[in-house]
């Protein structure tokens, strides 16, 4: 069944392949950008930018005003930044909640209202792996992602009486723009210089050596067909669902050492 699709951030990675492959498969695909880019030219383009409200309501008043309605929204959008707390300056770790979260609760007060009026819909948020356990040198990024998983959860509850099913995504490492967009910070010859490089290289490693974002692609083309689809999907390698069941029976001392090991942290 051809459904009505909005997705953020389809100017490469996970969002410009699922778009494509949404497209393909016949339904209608709005997606997000921020500034020009090469898109597929079935895909209908919005302007749109995280951290502007108003480019946010713009961008779903569009697609309402074309279609009708949104059955499925899929809140891909972000940004990522790598450092220590301790260095981090408060305008970049305010414009990571600012895209990450922030911005996804305002393109979620924008589309709810229309798809309770249509009797439903679909909400898939993109979290990630450093949604389910701290990473270090990461620490707004998982904290972000943190914040989307309890936001799920509790929109899950309130929106099930509207028929809106809430999914959320867990990546694990995928080989996509977010190494090389990455905005890291760290001061020269300060403390914490010499373990972030060492981490943040095996970081970088275990990205560009990760599965292709058409894996995922077909993985949320599959959850857009599905009448009842599942809470989570965690996708990702065997080695990192078992890092997910180990913290769930391991204490955290010991499954927080073991993460800090890979990072080369001792």
């Amino acid at each position: 069944m051809q459904k009505v699709i909005l997705i953020t951030g389809i100017s490469s990675g996970f969002g410009k392949k699922t778009a494509e492959l949404l497209s393909k498969n016949g339904h209608i695909v709005y997606g997000t950008i921020r500034t020009d880019c090469d898109v597929d030219p079935n895909i209908k383009v919005l302007r749109m930018d995280l951290t502007d409200v108003d480019t946010i309501k713009n961008a779903v008043d569009t697609v309402i005003q074309n279609e009708g309605k949104i059955d499925v929204l899929i809140n891909n959008a972000g940004m990522h930044l790598g450092g220590p707390i301790e260095e981090a300056p408060v305008e970049l770790f305010t414009r990571q909640m600012n895209a990450n979260f922030n911005g996804l609760v305002h393109i979620l007060q924008a589309t709810l209202p229309f798809m309770r009026k249509n009797g439903g819909g679909t909400i898939i948020n993109f979290s990630s792996i450093g949604g389910l356990m701290g990473l270090p040198f990461q620490p707004f990024y998982s904290s972000s992602k943190f914040a989307i998983e309890g936001l799920s959860e509790a929109l899950r509850m309130e929106v099930k009486p509207f028929n809106i099913k809430v999914v959320v995504i867990n990546p694990g490492d995928f080989h996509t723009s977010n190494t090389t967009n990455r905005i890291n910070i760290t001061v020269p010859g300060g403390p914490y210089e010499e373990q972030f490089k060492k981490s943040i290289a095996i970081i970088g490693k275990d990205e560009t050596g990760g599965w292709d974002p058409e894996i995922m692609a077909r993985k949320i083309s599959s959850i857009v067909d599905k009448k009842n689809p599942r809470n989570r999907y965690i996708v990702a390698s065997f080695e990192q669902k078992l890092a997910c069941m180990l913290q769930k029976v391991l204490s955290s001392k010991l499954f927080f050492s073991i993460i800090g090991s890979h990072y080369g942290i001792k």
